[in-house]
């Protein structure tokens, strides 16, 4: 084994790379968890006890040598280019710096206006801060309505008809007042609500929300829909299943499932064994707000959907903690820098 060490140590001494690439070569030859160092290492441990201390103080020098003449060649050859001259002083420092990438919940968000954007969508926006008409009573939230109950809103003290939106849907109606059939919008946003922060819930999250208004649109129209994108965001073997539910925008309404993308539909902790999970809430658009923003229901019909961000975030990327959203740890983002960039 001194005769290899020897050896390995001659040729280290020969050694003239002519490039980085080359000296990053010699590392992995040499110094790498597989390297020719790393192999003497695993002889001696055969190696009898009466030889362990010399053969162990020779390795470990011949690993100090090799570490620094590699560091060596590696600063001789970054001060000259790649043609042996002088560095280019005028080139930037190295290392550049670190390139971030775009956050998850925006990551997810283009993804599914991409999917309403091939159906057809534009893309509609609108204040977060909004009066009470557009975000409850243009929805069919009458002031003493009971489901104006089901979310709990931050008012403006002074001006209790001004609010932070609680839902994208004030987009819709902004729409729905300004603008005539067909309407076809997708309305992404950041919306509000009055909720003790967790790992479940949070002050404030991001919603898409979807409406469709033409003559003759049906719930053949909204499940058709609802099936593209739900195969286009987890797979061409997704099922869905429509649940009948309550919103006072909506008549008929739904909740709708997905089979779930953990186990498949088999039933698993993630999915409580049931193999479906909840991503959203959908429906016919209630005669009442196509009236209350000027549109005939007689003649239109049309539907609306809408999904928190946050909440296909968590399913595709299975991320237990709302506050990661938020928090900007730069270890969380960092996760989704190699796949995405």
């Amino acid at each position: 084994m001194i005769e290899k060490i020897k050896s390995i140590r001659a040729e280290l001494e020969a050694v003239a790379p002519a490039n980085l690439d080359e000296v990053e070569a010699l590392r992995i030859k040499y110094l790498s968890k597989k390297g020719l160092i790393s192999s003497l290492m695993n002889d001696f441990r055969s190696v009898p006890a009466e030889h362990k201390r010399e053969l162990g103080q020779a390795i470990n020098e011949l690993k100090s040598f090799a570490t620094d003449r590699i560091n060596s060649l590696r600063e001789t050859l970054a001060d000259k280019g790649a043609d042996g001259d002088a560095a280019d002083l005028s080139r930037p420092a190295s290392p550049a710096p670190a390139l971030g990438t775009r956050h998850p919940l925006s990551l997810v968000r283009e993804e599914i206006l991409g999917i309403f954007h091939r159906l057809g969508y534009t893309i509609a926006d609108g204040p977060e801060i909004e009066d009470d008409w557009h975000v409850f009573e243009s929805l069919n939230f009458p002031p003493d309505h009971p489901a104006r109950d089901m979310q709990d809103t931050f008012f403006i003290a002074r001006r209790p008809d001004v609010l932070l939106r609680t839902h994208t849907s004030s987009v819709q109606t902004r729409v729905m007042t300004s603008q005539k059939p067909p309407i076809r919008i997708v309305c992404p946003g950041r919306v509000y609500r009055n909720e003790a922060i967790s790992a479940r819930a949070h002050c404030f999250f991001h919603q898409v929300e979807a409406l469709y208004i033409d003559k003759n649109v049906t719930y053949a129209d909204l499940r058709q829909t609802l099936l593209y994108m739900a195969r286009e965001l987890f797979g061409e073997h997704t099922q869905i299943r429509l649940r009948p539910s309550y919103f006072p925008f909506t008549e008929p309404s739904a909740e709708m499932d997905i089979s779930c993308n953990i186990c498949g539909g088999k039933g698993c902790a993630f999915c409580k064994g049931t193999g479906w999970v909840e991503i959203l809430g959908c429906g016919m658009v209630d005669p009442n707000v196509l009236e209350a923003c000027g549109i005939d229901p007689k003649v239109y019909s049309g539907f609306a959907l809408g999904m928190g961000i946050e909440r296909i975030t968590n399913l595709k990327y299975r991320v237990n903690d709302l506050r990661l959203f938020s928090e900007n740890d730069v270890r969380f983002l960092d996760e989704f820098t190699a796949t995405h960039s």
